[in-house]
Formats: structure tokens, sequence, C-alpha cells
């Protein structure tokens, strides 16, 4: 008797909060079988570690004094691509020098924070404007559903790539307009159609209806029952979300598009113009152009990977038995 009391006495958020842990150890056990998901997971803690952790420590220290000397700059025409040659990889510069004499490697690490950024923030947009917008529509139906399922097509027949090419030949975009254009166009176009699908399945679930007889409100039922049931999928496509995003900055920066400082896109994109993307110095100075296009296929890589372990969390059938 004593321990039914203790129970009902609980606080509900202890009860939430274990109930929530119980869950997440369960789907980590389904995960953490993924060999495919385990090294996304493994490459993104690694990119993540040497972009929050090692680059800060070594611009404080390593790079502070060095980084001004290596840069040859004329106050009129600005950097000269004539008077620079890239400097091999050595033990000053591990990943060599670009041909304004800028430090690699220094470029690379600065950019992966802002990288992983844009990839999370246009996620997070696309999975809030998915999954309101799609549980919203699978609940009300009607005009509203026709309307969201219509604009979903109507955007899934934009080439994205096409279309930020020309947007930003109308206006300068930089890494958090990008992502805030991203997160909003996919956010209403095909993840919409897939996340309303899971929430008609879960509108018909015995539990939603009683939540009705019950008495609870149209936005009690979609915010309480029937999104917390459509987010593992939604967490799914977030991940393949990341993706998209990281690549698209890199092909628009890679065409010089993106009014930012540095990043991946933009290194490949200074070795280009500087004409050693052509012939036999493509494969002669191989370090303007691989280590960057390396990041951008391993991050980009190591994130699908990551949501092809979460499918198997996500759907019963393809897990092992």
């Amino acid at each position: 008797m004593s321990e039914l009391q203790t129970v009902v006495k609980e606080p509900l958020w202890k009860i939430r909060i274990k109930l929530a842990w119980r869950g997440f150890l369960k789907n980590w056990n389904i995960f953490r079988q993924s060999k495919i998901g385990m090294l996304g997971l493994w490459i993104v803690i690694v990119f993540a570690i040497l972009g929050f952790v090692v680059y800060p420590i070594l611009a404080a220290t390593v790079w502070r004094s060095s980084l001004a000397a290596t840069v040859s700059y004329d106050p009129i025409t600005g950097y000269d691509f004539q008077k620079i040659n890239p400097s091999h990889p050595s033990l000053q510069h591990p990943l060599g020098t670009d041909p304004i004499g800028r430090d690699i490697l220094s470029q690379l690490l600065y950019s992966t924070p802002r990288e992983f950024m844009l990839g999370i923030f246009a996620a997070l947009i696309t999975v809030f404007i998915g999954t309101t917008v799609g549980t919203v529509a699978a609940y009300y139906g009607g005009i509203l559903d026709t309307f969201f399922m219509r604009l979903a097509d109507l955007i899934l027949l934009f080439p994205m790539i096409a279309f930020l090419i020309v947007l930003s030949g109308m206006m300068k975009i930089n890494m958090i307009m990008l992502a805030l254009i991203i997160g909003i166009l996919s956010g209403f176009g095909g993840i919409t159609i897939v996340l309303r699908s899971q929430a008609l399945t879960v509108k018909v679930k015995p539990f939603i209806e009683s939540a009705k007889v019950s008495g609870a409100r149209s936005f009690y039922i979609v915010f309480h029952h029937i999104v917390p049931n459509v987010m593992p999928l939604s967490f799914l496509y977030m991940m393949f979300s990341v993706t998209g995003a990281i690549f698209s900055e890199a092909v628009l920066s890679f065409l010089g598009l993106l009014n930012v400082k540095m990043s991946w896109g933009l290194m490949i994109h200074t070795s280009e113009s500087g004409g050693y993307l052509l012939g036999a110095y493509i494969g002669r100075y191989w370090w303007l152009w691989v280590p960057a296009g390396l990041a951008i296929t391993l991050l980009c890589g190591a994130f699908y990977f990551i949501g092809r372990g979460l499918d198997e969390v996500v759907n019963p059938r393809l897990r092992r038995r």
C-alpha cells in the first residue's frame, strides 16, 4: 500500500522524464546495432570536436601570430594571385596554403562549426514547419488540407538549387538567410506530405477518439497526442535536411553567390578562380580542393548515415530479429 501511495504522490514531470529516458535507452539500443548509423555518428562527433574545440584552441595559440604573416595583401588591388603560389603541405601548414597564401587547415576548421549551424538551423526550421503543417492538415482536413498539399506539390516542382541560384543573383544571401530560405521551402515541401500521411494513421487511433470523447480541444489533441507520435519520423527527416542544406551551401559558395567570409565551397571556388582546377593543375595542387571536398562529402554522408540508422528505429520492419 505504501509503494502505491509513493507512486501516486510522485510528480507528473518526474514520471514523464523517466518514461522519456526509458524510451531513449530503448531506441539507442536499436540504433547502435546499425553499423552505418554509428559510423555516421562518430564522423559527426569528430567534426564537432575539430570545429568547436580544436579550432578555437589553435586560433588562440598557434595561428594568432602566424596567420597574418601568411597573407599577402595589396591595399589597392587586394589579394594578388600572381605573387603567391600555393605551398605544399608542410609542418607549418599541414594541408598547405591556398592561392592567396592562407592556411588550408585553418580555413577548413573555421568553416566546420558554421556548416554545422547552417545544417542544423535549416533542419530545425524544416522539421518545425513540416510537423506543424502536416499534423494540422491531417487533423482538420478539408480546404486546409487541400491548400497545403497543393502548395507542397508546387514546391516539389521547384528545382531547389536553380531557385537558390536565381535568388542569390537578386539579393545578398548570408548563412542565416540561406538557412531560413532552405528551411521554409523544405518545410512546406515533401516533408509535409510524408508527415501528414503519418499523422493520418495516428488520427484514427482509439486514444484520439477517447480524447475527443473526454472533451479535449483540437489544439490539445494535435500537439499533445498526434505531434509526439509523429516526432520520431520528423527527427529522421531532420538528418536528411541537414545534408541537403550543407550541400546547397557548398554549391552556391562554389559558384561565388553567397555573402560569406569563408566556407568549404568557397575554398574550392578560390582554387577554381585561380585556375588550379584545370588540366594537370588539378592533380598537382590537390590540397586546394581535396580537403574541402572530402569534408563536404564526409559530413553530408555522416548525417545521411545517421538517418539510415534512425530509419531502423522508426520503421520496425527494418530492425534485426
